[in-house]
């Protein structure tokens, strides 16, 4: 499975693609510092400056903009990664993918194993792909601690120790908050944030003991807007986003594991079965996602061994700034995105609810929950 390096994203021409050729052309000093060392150092870069004085000063002002750009990039990856570096030995790592026997998270189980990296799958699904000899497969209930203690204890007996957690899974009701039952709100809320605590609470203390590893938390652009029919979900993914960053001010302040990498993951819409029926109402600067767009990134940052912030599709990133934005824009916005998820038809791995939480609190309850995985279910992330 090749990573996509094409010009144009899978996705084809769209917002990201016109904010790529700023970001390499008008924001880029390489490109536009060379231009004015010819205006200072050669008679036609001179005649041109004198004959366009506006271009002249247009070009100093993006290189300006190019450096504080550039700047604020350094210092940004080095305050994630605590001014620290690490080293990665992809042929002893083990990565553990929760929600990864299909969709992105399956697919970043492939781009990982096929360069040779053991990968460990948490998943109540069967894998949907040929498992080759690095892909090992537990099925699991990660929203159940007893149940996930178990199979981390036959995962370490078995594979060994992980050093990279990638908190996939996740799972989306779409019913509005009066139309939800209690367990429907239950299950979004263990399988999309709680689950990220009982996975950490088992994987993070080996790698904070080697001040080695990395956590990744797949949240969503959803933990910046809450639209009807996706308040469960928003608010759980915005949970998640808070889970990520109080995480990684603990690793360098309270476990003084600096070399603990932490990555969060902010992607938008994305074509799987789960996200069925979502209405994109703008398609060119948030266009749909293909799971291989957000699998290729996620992998990348993790192949870099660094800290970091994903953010897919890049105008996404404007999003963050809603909450500063006068009320009543905030309002008009949330209620005219009203239609999003009005013919929402996503599919449900676990299609009764009730009848799931009422099989695993008779399993515990028989002491049975810690069995082993066949009392176990898991979501696969969008």
């Amino acid at each position: 499975m090749p990573m996509h390096n094409g010009f144009l994203p899978r996705e084809g021409f769209k917002g990201d693609t016109v904010l790529k050729m700023i970001r390499n052309t008008a924001l880029n000093p390489k490109l536009v510092l060379p231009l004015l060392l010819l205006t200072k150092f050669t008679k036609k870069g001179e005649n041109w400056a004198i004959l366009h004085p506006k271009a002249y000063s247009r070009l100093k002002t993006l290189l300006v903009f190019g450096l504080i750009r550039w700047i604020n990039s350094y210092f940004s990856r080095r305050v994630l990664n605590n001014w620290v570096a690490d080293k990665y030995d992809w042929s002893k790592e083990i990565v553990v993918v929760t929600g990864g026997a299909g969709g992105i998270g399956g697919q970043v189980v492939q781009l990982l194993a096929e360069r040779g990296i053991k990968v460990v799958v948490l998943d109540i699904q069967p894998l949907t792909y040929p498992a080759g000899p690095n892909t090992h497969y537990f099925k699991c209930d990660i929203t159940s601690p007893k149940t996930l203690s178990t199979v981390a204890r036959e995962i370490r007996l078995a594979v060994g120790h992980p050093t990279v957690l990638i908190n996939n899974a996740g799972v989306v009701q779409g019913g509005t908050v009066l139309d939800a039952s209690e367990r429907d709100i239950r299950f979004t809320f263990d399988v999309n944030t709680f689950a990220h605590y009982w996975t950490v609470r088992e994987f993070l203390p080996d790698m904070i003991q080697a001040d080695h590893g990395m956590v990744v938390t797949v949240a969503s652009v959803a933990a910046w807007v809450t639209v009807p029919n996706m308040v469960d979900y928003a608010a759980s993914k915005a949970a998640a986003h808070s889970f990520h960053q109080g995480l990684t001010a603990e690793l360098s302040t309270r476990y003084k594991a600096p070399r603990v990498r932490t990555v969060l993951v902010n992607q938008g819409y994305t074509t799987t079965p789960l996200f069925e029926g979502y209405h994109n109402d703008s398609p060119f600067m948030m266009p749909a996602l293909q799971p291989a767009t957000v699998a290729e990134a996620v992998v990348r940052q993790v192949l870099r061994g660094e800290s970091n912030q994903l953010v897919l599709p890049g105008f996404a990133n404007t999003l963050p700034f809603l909450g500063g934005l006068p009320h009543w824009y905030q309002n008009r916005l949330r209620a005219k995105n009203q239609t999003i998820m009005k013919a929402f038809k996503g599919r449900k791995v676990v299609e009764d609810v009730e009848a799931f939480y009422d099989e695993r609190e008779k399993a515990e309850g028989d002491g049975e929950g810690a069995a082993g995985p066949e009392a176990s279910t898991v979501l696969v992330e969008k």
